[in-house]
């Protein structure tokens, strides 16, 4: 699954900009935490929420972005629970290691991360506060255990308030992001995204 070239999407240019810490990179022997965190298509080990933007990079051919801090998390998951945990006491805004190149091009931004406590990984208030995203429509899509979005739609919206941000945004449970892909189909479809 690489990602595809910029097309246009219904109302014009869209990315796929996600976040997403598998604990492994290893098929292998994997302990119940890390296949928690991830999904193993032909060998390749992704994460939860990395696979759910390549089906719907791949089924709207936007473009794919992956947000990722300059300091990497760690794969371990006692550890990345400390430092999680850690970067919400301290309302940490950890530095993503690399930015959107010509943001204003895009007007339809799918957002996907992880929930972590009950709200946006910090990373995500790092990506949210270094754009203007005013007049683009922010499409979130969120992978957790079984606590869906919480209220990290209504965060994007206080940090985006002029961006149009859909609340019917899509929410996958680890539990069955193996097996999600038509459903991610069917929710792509209904907005008029699926190419």
């Amino acid at each position: 699954m690489e990602p595809g070239n910029v097309t246009s999407a219904p109302d014009g240019k869209a990315l796929v900009a996600y976040f997403s810490v598998p604990e492994t990179d290893s098929a292998e022997n994997m302990n119940a935490e890390e296949e928690n965190s991830t999904v193993v298509i032909d060998g390749e080990v992704l994460g939860n929420t990395q696979y759910v933007a390549y089906v719907i990079q791949e089924n709207t051919e936007a473009n794919l972005f992956r947000i990722e801090p300059v300091t990497a998390y760690p794969m371990d998951h006692a550890e990345l629970e400390k430092v999680a945990t850690e970067e919400k006491r301290q309302n940490a805004r950890p530095e993503p290691s690399a930015q959107v190149e010509d943001m204003e091009q895009y007007d339809t931004i799918f957002l996907g991360y992880p929930n972590w406590y009950g709200d946006l990984p910090m990373i995500l208030y790092s990506f949210l506060e270094q754009y203007d995203l005013a007049g683009k429509t922010i499409i979130p899509f969120v992978t957790s255990g079984a606590s869906g979005f919480s209220g990290t739609i209504g965060t994007i919206q206080e940090l985006q308030p002029d961006a149009t941000v859909i609340t019917d945004g899509l929410s996958i449970t680890r539990a069955v992001v193996q097996d999600a892909e038509p459903e991610i189909l069917i929710w792509l479809n209904g907005m008029g995204y699926a190419g």
